[in-house]
Parts: structure tokens; sequence; C-alpha cells
């Protein structure tokens, strides 16, 4: 049984002079920082007193829901009853975006975009705008109109009362019970106060106060506990605090603040209807957010998509921007609230580990911890598309770009590299090596093995090692495609070995078994062709493999064959011209 000692009266005075000297009548209202708010039974209407580019109203329904609306700089924030979702008590906030000169803008953009965050709020602090300049608030409706904020609450069971009405005295009287109005011989007691019991503080307080489990007690329709600082020392603080229960006016919130008096400032507050653990501190220091079992430093627990918005708003002189930061079964995501709320960065359940892995170097690694490069991607895949680049827009334009571009007068090397292996396979590369020109080259023995080369003046093409070519194409061994379409084979006396005349009986043997059709490609049915098959030809004219043919090899018979029936012409001819001066 707990034992309870009903305090004396005179010692229940003593501790309200000590603790807090209530607001008696009146509701108070917040101060007001952005603009003046006047309220209707349909309309609630906030005059600016602030000079703004715009102010940015957003309210808060008893449900939860979060609704913003914007208003530009001459017109008042305002809102109608009628476009609520309903009874009871909404909060708001009145954000501030004020007028700030073009130049102003520039100077923030360009630290902003420097990284020179210092710069930034130097600027701010010598414009005085470090802090942002907002004005927040509750109002409540009840059938569908607003309560008026000028009504106060009559003592006990005495009701709402209007301002202009409301009464005040030594006493006043509800049913039985006297409440007492402190008075300037209120008790000063010059020593420790000791009771051994419990004290209710407030004009609410009655005789035989059933206290329960209460040590103290404040009850009236305005409880408050305020810490006044009287310190006047220079170097000792001397701000004031205070504790505050509900709001004062008629169509206040029910919450619970912590308010800095000498600043007017509210940094704390808890609503009603908070869940339990809304917030919650572990002993080691874990904060919990809906949960009393944190598990890290901070622990995020909700039934449906936990997530972290990041807003700025434009009253600091920046381009207002709002970022999420969440995750739910779908993926944990980062969403550009201002740019139409898109994802443009997810990540889905079951991404294995080293997805996206960044190494100390800076480094980029994707399917590795241990990237060797800027960008190093690894797959255990068979058939790993590496890169995929995909024109989904409506000119279908896709680029894959590797620029070395920086400004230097030194050869430039930008070129993408294939390799069966990190040393000792094949290695391929492709793009430029030191030039403007575009080469295909193999690098398999360590030094460069040119084999496409194309050049950045001409658009001429290079083959088989040529970095010189002066015909379209020009290949190392000497031929080339004019410019004309005539192709020249490469036939110089330096390029060959082992010369010797074609044999006439061979090359007539030949002849005699080339065997001309006309023919259609498979791949080109539509056109006729004249010539010869590979696998039917002499040996003489036939290529390796017999799957094609030079049409050089072939004249070469033929001219060695005419050039013999030339010949033959020629006796035949000079015979004839002798038994001609014979019979004569």
């Amino acid at each position: 049984m707990r034992y309870v000692r009903r305090p004396n009266p005179r010692l229940i005075v003593a501790v309200l002079a000590l603790i807090l000297v209530p607001t008696l009548g009146f509701a108070q209202k917040a101060p007001e920082t952005v603009a003046k708010m006047s309220v209707s039974s349909s309309l609630i209407q906030w005059s600016p007193i602030v000079d703004n580019e715009s102010l940015l109203l957003v309210v808060t329904d008893p449900d939860g829901e979060v609704s913003t609306q914007e208003f530009k700089a001459g017109s008042n924030p305002s809102l109608s009853a009628r476009g609520l979702s309903g009874d009871g008590s909404y909060t708001y906030e009145l954000r501030v975006a004020r007028k700030v000169s073009a130049a102003f803008k520039a100077q923030l953009a360009k630290a902003r975009e420097a990284g020179n965050d210092a710069a930034a709020r130097k600027l701010l602090r010598d414009a005085g705008m470090q802090f942002a300049l907002t004005q927040s608030g509750s109002f409540s409706v009840s059938g569908g109109t607003f309560v008026s904020p000028d009504l106060t609450e009559g003592k006990g069971a005495g009701g709402l009362k209007s301002a202009a009405t409301a009464k005040s005295g030594n006493t006043t009287q509800n049913d039985s019970v006297m409440r007492l109005i402190p008075k300037a011989n209120d008790q000063v007691i010059p020593d420790d106060l000791i009771v051994q019991g419990s004290a209710c503080v407030g004009l609410d307080c009655v005789n035989n106060e059933s206290f329960g489990f209460d040590t103290i007690r404040l009850k009236e329709n305005n409880t408050r506990i305020k810490f006044d600082d009287t310190s006047t020392s220079t170097g000792f603080a001397a701000n004031d605090w205070q504790l505050t229960a509900n709001d004062s006016a008629s169509g206040g919130a029910s919450k619970f603040s912590i308010e800095d008096i000498t600043g007017s400032k509210v940094p704390f507050t808890i609503t009603a209807g908070a869940p339990t653990n809304s917030v919650f501190v572990d002993s080691t220091g874990r904060l919990g957010l809906r949960t009393s079992t944190p598990v890290l430093d901070v622990h995020i627990s909700t039934s449906n998509t936990p997530a972290i918005r990041q807003e700025q708003t434009s009253a600091g002189g920046f381009t207002a921007q709002t970022w999420d930061i969440g995750a739910n079964e779908a993926n944990w995501f980062v969403r550009d609230v201002t740019g139409g709320s898109r994802l443009p960065l997810r990540i889905r359940p079951g991404a294995p580990t080293s997805s996206v892995d960044i190494a100390a170097s800076g480094n980029v690694g994707i399917g590795t911890a241990s990237p060797d490069t800027l960008l190093d991607v690894e797959s255990t895949g068979t058939a790993a598309t590496i890169i995929r680049v995909n024109a989904d827009n409506t000119a279908g334009i896709a680029i894959l770009r590797a620029n070395s571009g920086n400004g230097t007068t030194s050869p430039r090397f930008s070129y993408f590299e294939a390799m069966s292996a990190e040393s000792g396979g094949a290695d391929w590369r492709t793009g430029l090596h030191g030039s403007k020109d575009y080469r295909i080259s193999d690098f398999a023995t360590g030094s460069e093995a040119n084999r496409v080369f194309i050049s950045s003046s001409n658009g001429n093409i290079g083959l088989g090692g040529q970095t010189s070519p002066t015909s379209p194409i020009h290949h190392a061994n000497g031929a080339t495609l004019s410019a004309g379409g005539v192709w020249t084979n490469a036939s110089s006396r330096d390029l060959k070995d082992d010369i010797c005349d074609l044999d006439a009986n061979a090359a007539e043997e030949t002849l005699k078994q080339l065997n001309p059709v006309t023919f259609r490609y498979k791949a080109e049915p539509g056109n006729t062709h004249v010539g010869f098959i590979a696998e039917d030809v002499p040996d003489l004219v036939a290529t390796e493999g017999r799957k094609g043919l030079s049409s050089m090899d072939i004249v070469a018979v033929l001219t060695k064959v005419v050039q013999d029936q030339q010949k033959t012409i020629d006796q035949l001819a000079a015979k004839v011209e002798q038994l001609e001066k014979k019979q004569q």
C-alpha cells in the first residue's frame, strides 16, 4: 500500500509560486514570424509580413496525409474548410522563399558547383539567410467548419467563452469547488521545501485530490513548466525554456513541446496520437523509429516502405529539390521527387555481393570487390553481356564513347581492348593509338601488329600493316583498289620468289580442262554470272582449299596459250607467203 500524505493547501500555493505561474483566462497565440493568421468558419487566410518571392503552405491532415500549395508574391495563402478531408486537428507550415537577386543566386550556384559549402554558408550568413524562415502551427475543424482561435476555455465545467467575455477576479466558482488566484501576498519560503507526499498545482486542483502514483500534477486547461534563468553575469548561460502541453488557443494542437522561450522557437514537438515507440533510444544509444528494439544506430520500422525524405527548400536562395531514400519488398531506391518521382537508382532484392563496389582507390567494381581499374566488370556467367547500349529514343541513337581529349598536345590513346587472358593470351585493341587515325591492332606479343588502319585525313584503309595507304584500299603487299573501283593486284618482282616461265603445254592442257559455266550465287539469287567452279578447275589454277579462284591465274594461262597460238599463226602466215611467191 502506497502511503499518500495529502499536502496542506499552503504548500500547494508555495509549489505554485516556485514552479510556475500559469496563464489564466485568454488563450495565447504562437508568435507570428511570417504572416498574420485570420480564421473564419469557412476560411483561413495568412497575410504575409515579410518580403517573399513565394510562400509554400504545407498541411498535414488528421490521417497524416500531406498536401502542399504554392502562392506567388502578392497573393495571400488561404485554406478553405470545404477542401479538407474532414473534422479533426491539422498542422500547417508556411515556408518563405525569400527575395534574392540573380547575382546572389549565381554566387550560390557557383559555390555549390565548386563543392565549396563553406563559401555558400558564408554567403547565406552575411545575407542573414542561414536559417529558413518558416511559421508553423495548427488548427481544428469541427462540424465542417474551422474552430475560432479567439475562443477560451472556461474553468472546470464552465465551457468555452469568447475572449471578450472571459471572466477574471480573485475567485471563480464552479459547483462547490473554490479556486484561488494568487495575488501579491504569495507565500515566499526562504529555505528548502520538502513535501512528503504529492503536490497538485493548478486552478483545477481540489481538496482530497486522488493522486494515484503521481508525485507532481499540473491540473488546469493551460499547463506549462517554465525554466526562467535569471543569470546576468557575462559568460553564464541565461536562455529560458518551457515544457508545454497542448496549444492554449481553441482549434490548436494536442501536443507536448520543448520551447526555446528566449529564441521564440519550438525545437521539439510530439503530437497526440503518435504511436508507441515513435522515438525510442535503447541502453546502447541506438535510435528506434516506431520500434523499441533498434538493431543498428538508427532503425526505422514500418509496415509500408520505410523512407527518409531530404528536402531543400528555396528559402536559402538555392533551387528547391527533394529526394527520397526508401526501401520495400520491390527495391531499395533513390527517388527524385522534384523531377516527377523518377527512380534514378534502384537495387533489387537478391542482388549479389559487390554488385557495385567502390574501392578506397576510387575504382568501381561491378561483380568484384577488388576493382583493378576505374571501372572493373567481372562475371561468372558463361555468356556474360558486359555492356549493352540500347537506343530507346525516337531517333534510334545509341552512343558508347571513349574520350581522351584532355587538352594535351601529346599523342592520345583512346581504344577498346579485348583480351582472352590477363597475360599471355590474345590481345586486340581498336581505337586511337597515339594518333588521330583509327586502328585495329594485335598486341598478343606485347608490341603492336597493325591489322587495319583508317586514315583520318582521307579515309583510306590500310590492311596487313599498311599505315600509309595511298588508295581507298591498300594492302601491305601492294594490292590496291582505286577510287574508280579498279582492283590492282600486288605483282612486284620484289614480292616474289621462284619466278619461272609458264610451260606452254601445261597452259594449253589447263585451258582445255577449264569448263566455263553460268551460275547464280545462293546469297544473290537475282543475278546470273559467268565463271568457273573452284572445285573443278585444273590444279595449275586451283587455290588452297579449292573454294576460290584468282582471275590473274586464269589470265596467265590464257595469255600463254594465246602467245603460243600466235607463234603458230605467225609460222603459218610465213609459209603461206612463201607459197604465194613461188606461184608468181
